[in-house]
């Protein structure tokens, strides 16, 4: 920031992910002179960073080749891209051991120009999510950007006469439960800036409210899954079997039985992330209706299927996370009505927080990375005109290829949320975009007393799970999640689906305390914020809590 003002800089970042990171790198490699401030609330690199494991590499020639053309032969590179897939099982699983290899299809796709040639991964990179930021970070800090970690921000500053932001306020710290003044109090400060750029992941406390604010509207509800993921230590004998570049994406059991239910969106995923280290996960569409269902019993049930088991029996858990991803698409993009940009004016979307994933390919760190170019790219072209940058940076993701991307993948997933996996996804492969655009309700709107028929014996392991992310937050302050309204839990939501949020929160959140649901245990959450979006009267709301806390992932 500048030395004459340190709450005061050209460029301001919400998120040193890999969406943020890619923006300061190539604008501080076209504008050296552009005074470039990345904040981030995670305590170090990469801390909350957890996503899925293909990386399409071509987006990294494009970020790092003008910065070094020799990059590919850096320690950090082949440390990050050092697993390279070139076995790719898509796999179709009826129950708890038969799994059907469909990966054959993607050729006759490909061969017929379906879209659904896209769910292939061959040539594709198996990357740690966590392992890639700490390296961006590294080459921005390198290029002279300042990115600050253990600042949370929790407002957007916006002047609604000029109708530009003019900067960002963060948290306060120093409360204590009851939101009172300790000694060591400190306001959350107002950084100010000339452009704004909006990288916080999924679900970004600022990005909403800016939306809000500014008056963006959707196409189209956005629609969200949350991922569970562990990683484990095996054996050399089952990591040789695994191989070290295989990919594992399953459909069907537990989440999906055609016919006979439950009938949910999502799957398993396998694949190795260091030596005798695999990563085994669980995405699942938070779109699903039944009120006892946890995504961490379906990774169990994963976990015990004859394929799965083979590779992982006798393994120990390492690491483990969770995080929501954005699924809705190509019509669940924040846009300012009157230009159509992705932002407005001086402000920016990118990455998750705009909802770059594209869920045909499973897949969407490449496009946030190409989202980071293309506003790095946008704000050096708009240096004297920065109200301009929003429509520029929507003009760069056109040519980039992001939005022709995000327009074959479409209908897909609102097919699916509408007509479930049985038809959605055949109709989709048959048709394409040439079926309806469905309208699709939000998340939380579809629960039901309907019963997971999968549910293991014994309860999910929590506390363990908790321990594993290595979360931490400072237990005195103020809780950042929120139950709007008591009397809801108790008159409608546990009579009707007996409070789901203990059950579906990874973290082990929410407990009953004297009879009343609350938010217990605040300080083992994982900033995934899937309690916000499914619970089922829409009456929990998650604030950023102070800088620093949260997970601590490391390999993820």
């Amino acid at each position: 920031m500048s030395e004459t003002n340190s709450n005061k800089t050209s460029v301001l970042i919400i998120g040193a992910g890999p969406a943020g990171l890619s923006a300061a790198i190539t604008l501080k490699n076209q504008q050296p002179q552009t005074e470039i401030c990345v904040i981030d609330k995670a305590l170090d690199a990469g801390n909350h960073n957890l996503s899925g494991a293909a990386l399409e590499a071509d987006c990294l020639d494009i970020l790092l080749n003008p910065v070094d053309k020799d990059w590919k032969n850096s320690e950090q590179a082949k440390n990050v891209l050092a697993y390279k897939i070139d076995k790719d099982n898509l796999l179709f699983v009826l129950g708890r051991t038969f799994a059907f290899n469909f990966s054959f299809t993607m050729k006759i796709f490909e061969a017929l120009k379906m879209n659904m040639a896209q769910m292939s991964h061959l040539g594709d990179y198996i990357v740690s999510t966590s392992k890639l930021t700490k390296w961006l970070c590294l080459t921005a800090n390198n290029l002279g950007v300042e990115v600050i970690h253990g600042f949370a921000a929790e407002d957007i500053i916006y002047d609604e006469k000029k109708n530009t932001a003019t900067g960002v306020k963060l948290v306060d710290q120093g409360l204590n439960k009851e939101g009172r003044k300790l000694p060591n109090y400190v306001a959350g400060e107002i950084i100010n800036a000339d452009c704004i750029i909006l990288a916080e992941g999924c679900d970004g406390l600022v990005t909403e409210k800016f939306i809000q604010k500014a008056g963006l509207t959707r196409q189209a509800n956005q629609l969200y899954s949350v991922g569970v993921k562990e990683i484990i230590r095996v054996s050399d004998e089952q990591f040789k079997e695994f191989t070290p570049g295989r990919a594992v994406h399953a459909l069907g059991y537990p989440l999906w039985t055609p016919v006979l239910g439950p009938a949910m969106f999502g799957g398993g995923v396998m694949y190795p992330v260091s030596q005798n280290h695999i990563a085994i996960g669980m995405i699942v569409g938070l779109d699903w209706k039944y009120c006892d269902f946890n995504p961490q019993d379906a990774l169990t049930n994963f976990k015990n299927h004859r394929f799965v088991k083979k590779f992982i029996e006798g393994g120990t858990i390492v690491e483990a996370g969770a995080k929501m991803i954005p699924e809705g698409g190509y019509f669940s993009l924040p846009r300012y009505p009157q230009t159509s940009a992705i932002g407005k004016a001086n402000v920016l979307i990118l990455g998750d927080s705009a909802g770059f994933v594209n869920m045909l390919k499973i897949k969407g760190l490449h496009n946030a990375i190409k989202s980071g170019i293309a506003a790095g790219r946008a704000i050096a072209e708009c240096q004297n005109n920065l109200n301009a940058a929003a429509s520029k940076y929507t003009e760069m993701l056109n040519m980039l290829g992001v939005m022709e991307e995000l327009k074959q993948a479409a209908k897909f997933r609102p097919a699916v949320a509408k007509l479930g996996p049985l038809f959605g996804i055949p109709l989709f492969t048959m048709l394409g975009n040439k079926l309806p655009r469905f309208k699709v309700e939000e998340d939380y709107k579809v629960m039901t007393g309907k019963k997971y028929k999968y549910k293991p014996s014994k309860d999910y392991d929590k506390d363990t799970f908790t321990a594993m992310a290595a979360t931490e937050h400072r237990e005195e302050q103020p809780s950042h999640l929120t139950i709007i309204n008591r009397n809801i839990c108790a008159q409608k939501c546990k009579p009707n689906y007996n409070s789901p949020c203990i059950t579906f929160c990874p973290a082990g959140v929410y407990e009953t305390v004297n009879e009343q649901v609350k938010p217990a245990n605040p300080s083992n959450c994982l900033h995934c914020k899937t309690c916000q979006r499914k619970c089922p009267f829409d009456n929990i709301r998650w604030t950023a809590p102070e800088g620093g806390g949260g997970p601590r992932y490391k390999n993820m």
